[in-house]
């Protein structure tokens, strides 16, 4: 065999090795990609996967430029004073469910999406926007708010209204914590205050009305 015909299986060999291995590591990231994904979004990663008709790999696409666009942004935190105002404001809102149920969740609507525009989030002008931002950082809690835009928008019954309302709640109570990520306690009525770890922050009860049966009296 010619000196020249070895060199080019050698060359051959090496551009096939070469190839198999870049494979291999592409698979091994897709994989990792997939994974982490998975472990970040959540209920949203379940959520995008259906919305693609079960294409694991379209839907991973979109949350990953989804988490490009949004993955900097950084949370504006609250003060105290703020905390507490948008606290009253959902009291507030909660306490009219009782008379008003579908202007409450109008109200609710307009305030999640002025908390967050507070906490550094496209305003609520874009709302499309703002809620693929909120799925990158409160991915547990954003299905509840489109729901209860959904809801503001096209009404429903009491008992719609109320689920509606207690979904966005959880997203609210995110975005008032003061620990990022944390899900602390519920807003409401009968403000209190407790004070953990060296930081206050409001207490609060939800009404009766967005139950089905009133609780015991405390």
């Amino acid at each position: 065999m010619s000196t020249w015909l070895i060199i080019l299986l050698i060359v051959i060999a090496a551009v096939v090795v070469l190839g198999a291995a870049g494979l291999v590591a592409r698979q091994g990231r897709g994989r990792r990609g997939g994974t982490s994904l998975k472990r970040r979004f959540g209920p949203e990663y379940e959520r995008a996967v259906a919305l693609h008709d079960g294409d694991t790999k379209a839907a991973e696409r979109e949350l990953g430029e989804r988490l490009e666009r949004h993955g900097e942004l950084r949370e504006r935190p609250l003060d105290g004073a703020e905390r507490q105002r948008y606290a009253d404001l959902w009291t507030a809102v909660q306490e009219r469910f009782v008379d008003s149920p579908k202007e409450a969740v109008a109200e609710a609507d307009r305030l999640l999406a002025r908390l967050a525009e507070a906490r550094g989030y496209p305003d609520g002008g874009r709302y499309e926007e703002q809620v693929e931002a909120l799925s990158v950082h409160h991915a547990d809690h954003v299905d509840g708010y489109r729901n209860l835009h959904r809801v503001a928008r096209t009404g429903g019954g009491t008992e719609e209204l109320r689920s509606a309302l207690l979904g966005g709640r959880a997203l609210f109570d995110d975005l008032t914590s003061t620990e990022p990520g944390r899900h602390r306690a519920p807003a409401g009525t009968g403000r209190a205050t407790a004070s953990h770890g060296g930081r206050t922050h409001a207490r609060t009860h939800t009404p009766w009305a967005l139950h089905r049966s009133r609780p015991k009296e405390c």
